[in-house]
This record gives C-alpha cells, sequence and structure tokens, in this order.
C-alpha cells in the first residue's frame, strides 16, 4: 500500500496562507483588471472557508488577510500621522484653455534652459480625480498605513478603513522593496454614488433616522474614508488609483532605480496597484495641448469624476534639477477645466404634508 494514501492534508496554517493568495489573486482579477477567473459563488466559497479557518484558530489572522477588508472596527478618534515624506500640492495653472498646456511647456523649458533647437520635453499626461488624496505604507510587502493628505506634512490614520477597499493591495508580490509609500486618490464611480443614494433613499423612505443622500462622489468618498466605524466604510463602495510615491527604499538598499516617471507608474500596476488607462506618455507642447482636448471632449463618458488633467515631467533627473518652488514641483502642474458647477437661484419649492403633519420639501 502507497505511503501517500494516508498523506495528511495541509495545516490550518498551510491551508489559511494558500486561502489567502488564492483571494488576493482573484480580488486582483475581479475588481482591478476587471477580468475574474473564477465565478463569484466561488470566490465566496473560498472567502468562508478562510473565514471558518480563522475563527477556529485566531493565531493565525493576519492584517493582510482579505477578511479584513469587511471592516467592523470602530476608533475612538483618528491618529495623526507625520508622512516621511510630504503629499505636497501641484500648482494650478490658471488658463483652463489647451494654451494652458503650452505655458507649462514653456515655463520648463526656460527652467531648463533649453532653446528651440533643442529637443521636445516628454511628459506624463495624467487624469486629475476629483477624490481624496491618500498615501499607503507597505512594509516587507504588507500594508501597515494608510494615511490622508492632513496638510500635506501630517494627515490622519484611516487604515481600517482603507483597508476595506478592494482595488488597495493588501500584501505585495515578492519582488515589492522592503519599505514603499504608494500615493494615489480614493473616489467612487458615478454608477456606485447612484446606487448609493438609491439606498439613501429607501432607508429615508423607510423612516431610518439619521440618513441622508450625499451631494457628490467626491464628498461621498471622503466620508467614507473618515468613518471612525470601518465596518460603515465597507458598506461604501470606494475606488482607488494610484499615480505616484512617498517613502521607498533606496536602489542601495535594494529598492528599485527608476529612471522615468512612466516606468515608476507601470511597475506600480505590475506590483497590483490600478493605475488610469488613460495616462500616457506626451512629447512636447503640441501632444499636451492634444490631450487636454481629448479628455475634455470624452470627460462626461469617463465613469468616475475629474476636474482636469495633470502634466509631470516625465524624466526622474529632469524633476529633480527643476525641484520645487514655494514648496510646489516645478516638473508638474494641474491643468483643470472650466467648472461644470454652477451657481442658481431656487424659484419656487413645493412641500409635501405627511400625514402625521411632517413637511417634506
Amino acid at each position: 500500500m502507497t505511503p501517500d494514501l494516508f498523506a495528511a492534508g495541509p495545516s490550518p496554517a498551510e491551508r489559511a496562507a494558500e486561502l489567502r493568495a488564492q483571494l488576493h489573486h482573484h480580488a486582483h482579477r475581479y475588481y482591478t483588471l476587471d477580468d475574474p477567473e473564477i465565478p463569484d459563488a466561488e470566490y465566496d466559497r473560498l472567502f468562508r472557508e478562510l473565514q471558518n479557518i480563522e475563527a477556529a484558530h485566531p493565531g493565525l489572522l493576519t492584517s493582510d488577510s482579505p477578511t479584513q477588508r469587511v471592516g467592523g472596527r470602530v476608533l475612538d478618534a483618528f491618529s495623526p500621522v507625520r508622512h516621511r515624506v510630504p503629499m505636497l500640492s501641484i500648482n494650478t495653472e490658471t488658463d483652463t484653455e489647451p494654451s494652458g498646456a503650452r505655458n507649462f511647456d514653456t515655463r520648463v523649458r526656460r527652467a531648463l534652459g533649453l532653446t528651440e533647437a533643442d529637443a521636445p520635453v516628454d511628459y506624463v499626461a495624467e487624469l486629475k480625480f476629483d477624490g481624496l488624496a491618500m498615501s499607503l505604507r507597505y512594509e516587507a510587502g504588507v500594508l501597515v498605513q494608510a494615511a490622508t493628505r492632513g496638510d500635506g506634512e501630517v494627515g490622519e490614520e484611516v487604515t481600517t478603513n482603507v483597508r476595506t477597499i478592494q482595488q488597495v493591495p493588501l500584501r505585495l508580490p515578492a519582488d515589492a522593496p522592503p519599505v514603499l509609500e504608494v500615493r494615489g486618490e480614493v473616489y467612487m464611480r458615478r454608477d456606485d454614488f447612484d446606487a448609493l443614494n438609491d439606498k439613501q433613499r429607501a432607508k429615508i423612505a423607510a423612516g431610518a433616522k439619521g440618513e441622508k443622500t450625499f451631494v457628490n462622489p467626491r464628498n461621498a468618498a471622503a466620508g467614507a474614508v473618515r468613518q471612525l466605524d470601518s465596518g460603515i466604510a465597507a458598506q461604501r463602495p470606494l475606488s482607488f488609483f494610484a499615480y505616484g510615491l512617498g517613502e521607498i527604499t533606496p536602489p542601495d538598499q535594494g529598492g528599485p532605480a527608476f529612471e522615468t516617471h512612466f516606468e515608476l507608474l507601470m511597475q506600480l500596476k505590475a506590483w497590483g496597484f490600478p493605475v488610469a488607462e488613460q495616462t500616457v506618455l506626451c512629447s512636447g507642447a503640441d501632444a499636451l495641448v492634444a490631450y487636454h482636448q481629448r479628455i475634455g471632449a470624452s470627460r462626461d463618458q469617463l465613469p468616475y469624476d475629474i476636474d482636469g488633467v495633470v502634466y509631470k515631467v516625465n524624466s526622474l533627473a529632469l524633476q529633480r534639477q527643476l525641484g520645487f518652488v514655494t514648496r510646489e514641483p516645478r516638473w508638474a502642474v494641474a491643468h483643470k477645466y472650466p467648472a461644470q458647477e454652477q451657481l442658481t437661484t431656487v424659484l419656487a419649492i413645493d412641500v409635501q404634508v405627511g400625514r402625521t403633519g411632517k413637511l417634506t420639501p
């Protein structure tokens, strides 16, 4: 009789590790790549199996377990977090017309001492998301802290809430550096925002106390991130896009040696972070103008809100050469579009009187 007929199955620790790896993989395929490999029912089965193992063996529960996305922890207050690398704001180009892109290119070329005879400057053009800036800190490949921008120097720790965002990796691949801070935007898709408000209206109609609808996706996202009860945050449909770095292990200590911003973004994508597909390389002012016009024309068709685009000098060496002025990078600019919200005058309000005499405008 062969020995493997009596071979024991994996231990609870081994099975839990296996399930965590599978669930991370399938969540990334579903939420980030929009290319699921298994049916929802199979994912739910694996998830419940992991939950049962962790319930039976509490010592196997880890901070990067997919089961920690469901929230449930209630805080008394948010703890302050001092950013190791400040989260600085980007200067806004006041000219909202396409010519604003040329203004930025002119300033960059002048600062670099370039003439018309010199080659065009290479840029990365990105969307300017209308959400909440966030810094995600990973140590040894595990998400250990999430913090809001705050004043740029000190933000608020919102780790338990950010763990509920399915697009935020809880664990990174083995080739990620020992320390990695990813900067990005927490936002809410328009369809998710509409569905959330539909639920809120249903609760209000059913007589629920303290419920309200939300004004816009940005306010809804910011309010969800700053919930003291992560269980409430877990019920809000939040998403995430990565667009930069904070602190990272330097190359002489085993970290990556990036030469361009675009290379950096593609590596973040390889590590499992969502990067907007509209992020492109542009050479010179004409390409920036074309990008601004193209995104402006398709802005209403995007599944999420933006209030402009961002241009960044692609070469990291040139970024260092350009440096900062009044704590804003010379190598980047936010090029907004004309505002879509305008002031209006309310001409009349209809008031409905309920059976109990309650007035509802």
